[in-house]
């Protein structure tokens, strides 16, 4: 046995002898379920209300149109060709009714479910009888897909995705399950993952998936049947990762033992949705080894390959990380699943820690990089998000540099699909006897604190235009708890944690508290205002965020930035456009420049634009939210500006 192999294997031994002993609990806090939450929010529910009313059904139909849907009807039948390009494309389907399910769950629809459930009997049929999922293989096991290897799972750690697809049936299915209290599906899922049990075990296989989410999933259906197997399994897969030690196969986190990685290398979708599952894990058995890991990764993160707009993965060569500092702007890929991966992964290290920095990622994430990804029709989609487009360089998938209805590798829009309708989950959360409030969004919930007294919260603003945000709180008894408020980085002069972007010139307005109309003082603490008190109902609190218009720098390591400024307000990053901007190449900021905001109604759905010009009325900009662009033509766009 060569000795990598060996320091391996003791790797391995020592972390299931010391590390391994369950916890009786799960995160310490816990989201609020999106479908506990209702939003009156002049943001988001647009949005979300797009999404249900036209890209469900558009991706629906696109997967009628390009033969995922007949992919699974011929794996039914056994005959015929696989007819779509990548063996991962049963997943459009799935991603899309895990969506659907979230939709159905908040806007009930009879016409959806029937037609969710006629697919879920085309993929029943598709099953075969052990609970092997994967037409790919299954409509011709004798000329099964290229990427797919002459027997199952040969080729998981490298092409295959029999596990992906596997992790997005349970996504999907324990979604489903959950807002229709069918078992149609999780039926389906639970028959495969039962043999994923019996295949992926000591003595038999033991792969590390090629392109994580499996670990998501296994997880979902654990917390919904309660059978342990499954979160077993989770960590199986966590810990498959690393046995040859190979450097080579860092573009899917397998280069080295999971708990010996301390760097965000490789695939960053398969990155993001590992770190979330590894959190998981280690949250539902008390693993601080698998928190020491992602600790370190998520610093290496965003410290040094985070983009101001909340993207991640820099290289379109293998959808990856770079090195560190490694951000080019025209080049830069930032897959928009990557940016939703991101906000899994940050979600979940808020719920392990506590601490409102995880959130401001989250948010600079949610605000910029996820939703750039769909334009305002709701059914034309970027692949990858650069931060600079200069009509040379053909950035998105498939050489597009315009919004596409489709794509052949299509999981961006249908990630779409399930990522928006979920939005109102990531808004509260509560831990013990303490009620967060992590997104500013028009909003109500009923809150069982502790499960006992019921608080409904509600939120009432204009954000992310306006920095004014109304607050009641109202115990259904007068009680005493802990209201944590989140001041986001950027009302504190700071856009990001860490060095890696800082302002020009910080703001100098401070945020404010008033409570039933009186100014109060509040303590902070990791990035919350924690205020502890006796609430009754009707209490009435006002918070005021500093919307000051910023010029943010990039670290000099980042060479692609040095001498350029980006211009942010509140959460919102911005972008130049050479249909606002005549001569966008020869546009700067310079020391006399006054940025200038203002709200124009009838503008991409309503934005706040920004305005400069110099002292003497010349060099006149126009910067619109970086997610709104490539929303009426096609032309050059850019983040960054020269700083004159």
């Amino acid at each position: 046995m060569k000795i990598l192999e060996i320091i391996s294997l003791f790797v391995i031994l020592v972390f299931f002898s010391c590390k391994n002993q369950p916890s009786k609990s799960d995160y310490q806090i816990q989201g609020i379920p999106f479908n506990e939450v209702k939003i009156s929010d002049q943001f988001w529910s647009p949005k979300i209300e797009i999404t249900r009313t036209v890209t469900i059904p558009a991706s629906f139909a696109k997967c009628e149109e390009t033969g995922r849907v007949a992919n699974f009807e011929k794996a039914a039948k056994k005959e015929g060709k696989f007819g779509t390009e990548y063996p991962f494309d049963d997943t459009d389907i799935y991603k899309i009714i895990e969506g659907a399910s979230y939709s159905m769950s908040v806007h009930p629809d009879p016409n959806l479910d029937h037609y969710v459930d006629s697919l879920i009997t085309i993929i029943g049929k598709a099953q075969e009888g052990d609970g092997y999922l994967y037409t790919a293989r299954t409509i011709d096991p004798n000329h099964p897909h290229v990427w797919s290897g002459n027997e199952r799972w040969m080729n998981e750690s490298i092409l295959s995705h029999e596990l992906y697809n596997s992790g997005h049936l349970f996504e999907a299915a324990s979604a489903h399950f959950q807002a229709t209290g069918k078992r149609n599906f999780l039926n389906i899922a639970l028959k495969n993952a039962d043999l994923l049990r019996q295949v992926f075990t000591p003595g038999k296989r033991r792969d590390a998936p090629g392109h994580e989410i499996v670990e998501m999933g296994l997880v979902k259906l654990y917390r919904i049947t309660k059978e342990k197997k499954y979160l077993d399994l989770a960590q199986y897969f966590i810990d498959s990762r690393g046995k040859e030690n190979d450097p080579k196969k860092a573009y899917s986190q397998d280069h080295k033992p999971f708990i010996l990685q301390d760097e965000a290398v490789g695939h960053a979708v398969r990155a993001g949705y590992l770190y979330s599952g590894v959190a998981d894990v280690a949250a539902l058995t008390g693993n601080t080894d698998y928190v020491s890991a992602i600790d370190k990764i998520w610093e290496n993160m965003v410290a040094k390959k985070f983009y101001i707009t909340g993207g991640v993965g820099s290289r379109g060569e293998g959808e990856a990380f770079g090195d560190n500092y490694e951000l080019p702007n025209t080049t830069a890929y930032n897959e928009t699943c990557a940016a939703i991966a991101n906000v899994y992964w940050n979600y979940r290290m808020f719920l392990l820690h506590g601490d409102a920095k995880y959130i401001d990622v989250l948010e600079r994430s949610l605000y910029n990089g996820v939703i750039s990804g769909i334009g305002q029709d709701g059914k034309t989609f970027f692949y990858a998000n650069p931060l600079e487009c200069d009509l040379k360089y053909k950035f998105n998938s498939g050489g597009h540099l315009d919004r596409q209805p489709w794509f052949g590798c299509s999981c961006c829009p249908t990630n779409m699909c399930r990522f928006l309708p979920s939005v109102p989950g990531y808004i509260y959360a509560q831990g013990e006897n303490k009620l967060y409030v992590n997104l500013y969004v028009s909003s109500s919930s009923k809150i069982k604190l502790n499960g006992k007294n019921p608080v409904t919260i509600t939120q009432q603003s204009l954000y992310p235009w306006d920095g004014n945000v109304k607050i009641s709180v109202s115990p259904e008894k007068p009680g005493k708890f802990t209201l944590c408020l989140r001041l986001p980085g950027w009302s504190k002069n700071q856009p990001v944690p860490g060095e890696l972007y800082t302002y020009y010139k910080p703001g100098k307005e401070a945020v404010s508290l008033t409570i039933n109309g009186e100014n109060v003082s509040f303590q902070a603490d990791k990035g919350y205002a924690v205020i502890d008190r006796e609430w009754k109902q009707g209490d009435l609190l006002n918070l005021s965020l500093p919307m000051q218009i910023h010029q943010v720098v990039a670290n000099n390591a980042v060479k692609e930035d040095l001498g350029k400024v980006a211009i942010e307000r509140g959460p919102i990053v911005y972008c130049l456009e050479a249909i606002d901007n005549e001569n966008i190449d020869n546009l700067n900021l310079s020391e006399t420049s006054e940025l200038n905001a203002g709200f124009s109604p009838d503008l991409l759905g309503g934005i706040e634009t920004i305005s400069s010009s110099d002292g003497n009325g010349e060099n006149r900009i126009t910067a619109i939210p970086y997610f709104a662009w490539n929303n009426r033509d096609i032309g050059k766009m850019k983040v960054w500006i020269p700083k004159k």
